[in-house]
């Protein structure tokens, strides 16, 4: 229970809309295949129809547990492919809340007669919990956790944050529904509390012990008498159910014009199920869709595919060619840096920045996680640290906290936006520069405190709009007047956005439709402004 919390807790609202497309795409794409076709080989097998729903839907969840540590041990979590699994992952966690309302919705009821409405209710409740649960994450926790940090003790905020999944757990169950998933919800909300970060550095010495744990358990669930009873059947079970798995992940990425290599290796990794089938079979026993002897041998089916993926997975890079990850074995890491300056991500705008510091002889300290590009700039005179600077030890252990400056420079929105949350959160005294992939961006950045943002392609758009106008014939002398004017109008647009939204302050942009109100001038000031002279 305790392990799903530490699940929940990197699953941040904000950061499942910023990965939406991939999530919704990707994730409902792969999830999607593989239920129907795990469905139809149950079906065909003669297995009553709930019960094919059921256990074929357990086999598709993945074990978040074993993928990401395998990212993580490999370096992968922030590279592209490893995006893409983590967004199906989370849509795949997600799935829980639905299926565990579905196994409400079929539960036969025993022998007695269970109605239309019964079951209508018992989903009612079961999702009227989690509503409960989720409004009273938006608006107590954090006055809460306020009170408890003026106690200036960390032990009183950790006590706090377990007495939460706790609450959470039994609250679920009271609804019908499973502790584990009130657990993973407790995560979920604590995910976006002010007092995270803090959170995540006092779980972070546990998140090793409650893996093996979570190991330990699931070893200790697996009835050898079953296995042996049934080994054939089991053995039979596993290698169907994730060649079809595996066949249905390859297919999907391919369609979705990923590399073979990268279709592969996820098929591998994502191969076997995880621990929220063991929630979804718990929960459908405990309303009779499943009988013990089922819930045993999908129990053990589970464990041999989970237990099975790590001999994959060596196999895999043993034989295959793996094109897209470098090992990040061998790197430096972080360890008592003290730059003036910090830059988090050296990509091409990170090599930029580092110039004029370096020309005005500044001490730098640079931190990256692509191990190919840190290997590549050392060829051209750069020492570059290994580390994710969405880590709050990473970032101490970089010299955050004494930096005169921080410049965020990775690519993906969302990381510049935790990045920035977290610097922000704990050494609100240092000044934080970050580039923003675009508008929307720039706008999140700006309301998570961001010292100075600017946009990936506005100076180069401004750049070329310049020279396309000068091209044309403009006076050069009139011409710096028509980029302050733009200028002035995309500031200005900028901060009504701050408040209103990314739609508003619509008239403030010129278009080339009659008639729009961004286009309100008159015909001299147009011509002044090309530097042609008045009739």
């Amino acid at each position: 229970m305790l392990f799903l919390f530490i699940i929940g807790l990197e699953m941040r609202p904000s950061r499942l809309w910023s990965m939406r497309g991939e999530i919704f795409g990707l994730g409902l794409a792969q999830v999607g295949l593989c239920m129907l076709m795990l469905w139809t080989v149950g079906i065909t097998l003669g297995y009553p129809l709930a019960t094919a729903l059921i256990s074929g839907t357990g086999f598709v969840l993945t074990s978040t547990a074993i993928v990401m540590q395998v990212l993580d041990e490999r370096g992968e979590l922030n590279l592209a492919p490893g995006r893409r699994i983590i967004a199906i992952l989370l849509l795949e966690d997600l799935a829980i809340v639905p299926l565990l309302a579905l196994v409400a919705f079929l539960a036969p009821g025993g022998g007695e007669a269970v109605t239309l409405a019964e079951r209508i209710q018992s989903v009612v409740i079961g999702l009227a919990a989690i509503a409960a649960l989720i409004a009273a994450g938006r608006w107590l926790l954090d006055p809460l956790f306020r009170v408890l940090a003026n106690a200036r003790a960390r032990e009183v905020m950790t006590a706090a944050a377990l007495l939460i999944v706790l609450g959470s757990a039994l609250l679920m169950q009271s609804a019908g529904l499973s502790m584990a998933m009130g657990a993973f919800l407790a995560g979920v909300m604590l995910s976006e509390s002010t007092y995270r970060h803090q959170l995540e550095a006092d779980v972070e010495p546990f998140r090793g012990i409650l893996l093996g744990l979570f190991f330990l358990s699931v070893g200790m669930s697996l009835d050898l008498a079953v296995v042996w009873k049934n080994l054939w059947l089991i053995l039979a079970s596993v290698v169907a159910f994730m060649i079809l798995k595996g066949l249905g992940i390859y297919l999907v990425a391919r369609v979705a014009r990923a590399s073979r290599a990268e279709a592969l290796q996820r098929a591998v990794l994502m191969i076997q199920s995880g621990e929220f089938a063991f929630v979804l079979y718990a929960a459908a026993v405990g309303v009779g869709l499943l009988t013990p002897e089922e819930n045993a041998n999908l129990t053990a089916i589970i464990i041999l595919s989970m237990a099975l993926t790590p001999l994959l997975v060596m196999l895999h890079d043993r034989f295959a060619t793996r094109q897209t990850v470098v090992s990040a074995e061998g790197l430096d890491v972080p360890d008592g840096l003290e730059g003036s300056a910090l830059i988090i991500g050296f990509g091409r705008v990170g090599q930029i920045v580092s110039q004029p510091l370096l020309g005005r002889d500044c001490s730098i300290s640079m931190i990256e996680t692509d191990p190919e590009m840190i290997q590549a700039a050392a060829e051209f005179g750069f020492k570059v640290h290994y580390g994710d600077g969405t880590r709050l030890d990473i970032l101490r252990a970089a010299g955050a906290a004494e930096a005169g400056v921080i410049v965020v420079c990775v690519e993906e929105p969302e990381t510049q936006l935790r990045i920035v949350e977290l610097v922000k959160a704990e050494f609100p005294m240092v000044p934080v520069l970050s580039r923003a992939y675009d508008r929307q961006s720039a706008l999140a950045l700006e309301a998570a405190g961001v010292d100075f943002e600017v946009r990936d392609t506005f100076e180069a758009a401004l750049a070329l709009g310049e020279k396309a106008i000068l091209t044309l014939g403009a006076d050069p002398a009139r011409v710096p007047e028509i980029m302050q004017d733009v200028r002035e109008r995309d500031a200005e647009r900028f901060e009504r956005q701050l408040v209103g939204g990314i739609t508003a302050a619509r008239d403030l942009i010129r278009g080339n439709i009659p008639g729009w109100p961004g286009n309100r001038r008159t015909d001299d000031e147009a011509r002044r402004a090309m530097g042609e002279p008045a009739p």
